[in-house]
């Protein structure tokens, strides 16, 4: 059986039982004060300053700028957060308990994959309420999304979620051998795979994305800064930059497979 080490994200030390009951890793973020139990974005060479506006990435870039972390796992290695796990099937659960459902042990399904991303969720699904209250602008500018919202694709929702233009300014310091590729990507899919939640089934493929996201973040900071101002939705454009490439990325360098997640609420019982 192939082993799989699931870390989980969190920004509550209240979260360590629940985490640890999982047999999953436990990564403190933020400035809770976590104890050594816990795994964290600020040892060795970090950004963990960061973390207000790169979410889960402070810690990924931990995993590629400390050999410790990883220097003696073999297999696969994934990413949850405190609200969202991996299911264990991709078959729909009989009940909401996420210690019967969640993953634990290799699927078989996934033999001849790289890597495992969240099923995705559609962009032309935004809801017509959602559209008028951050899509103004854009519905404005082109009249014709409001008939066919197959043209809603994932640059438009991030233009209306996260800045209009924002994105296009991204790409725009990408390098140029994703730049155009990615452009076209984002401009006519209507899909994407969200949460920053991924699995890769080796840390070498994880090392190749890491190189290659890493970099572009860097160059965007010379675009947006951090005086992004306290709307979630553009203080952490760097995070939602993220999400957006890690679908392109790896759907189109690795053989990658959708899978179903849980969400749970941390105030509920598992």
């Amino acid at each position: 059986m192939s082993k799989i080490n699931i870390y989980c994200l969190s920004l509550f030390k209240s979260d360590y039982k629940r985490i640890i009951k999982n047999n999953y890793i436990p990564v403190g973020l933020g400035n809770a004060n976590f104890t050594s139990n816990w795994l964290t974005d600020d040892i060795g060479k970090n950004i963990s300053y960061k973390n207000p506006y790169y979410g889960e990435y402070t810690f990924h870039y931990n995993i590629w700028k400390n050999d410790s972390i990883l220097k003696e796992h073999t297999g696969w290695i994934g990413f949850c957060t405190y609200r969202r796990f991996w299911l264990q099937n991709k078959i729909s659960i009989e009940d909401n308990s996420l210690n019967k459902n969640i993953l634990k042990k290799v699927p078989n399904e996934w033999k001849n994959y790289d890597s495992i991303l969240v099923q995705p969720i559609k962009t032309n699904k935004t809801k017509l309420s959602k559209v008028f209250k951050h899509g103004k602008k854009i519905f404005i500018k082109n009249p014709l999304l409001f008939f066919d919202k197959n043209k809603i694709t994932i640059k438009v929702h991030f233009d209306m979620y996260h800045g209009y233009g924002n994105l296009d300014k991204a790409i725009n310091v990408m390098d140029k051998k994703h730049r155009e590729k990615f452009r076209n990507f984002v401009n006519n899919k209507i899909e994407f795979n969200p949460y920053n939640m991924f699995i890769c089934k080796n840390k070498q493929i994880l090392f190749e994305y890491y190189k290659t996201i890493f970099p572009w973040l860097k160059n965007c900071e010379s675009v947006f800064g951090f005086d992004l101002g306290e709307k979630y939705g553009k203080k952490r454009i760097y995070g939602f930059l993220a999400e957006r490439f890690l679908s392109y990325w790896f759907s189109t360098y690795t053989k990658a497979l959708n899978w179903p997640i849980i969400f749970k609420d941390k105030t509920l019982r598992n």
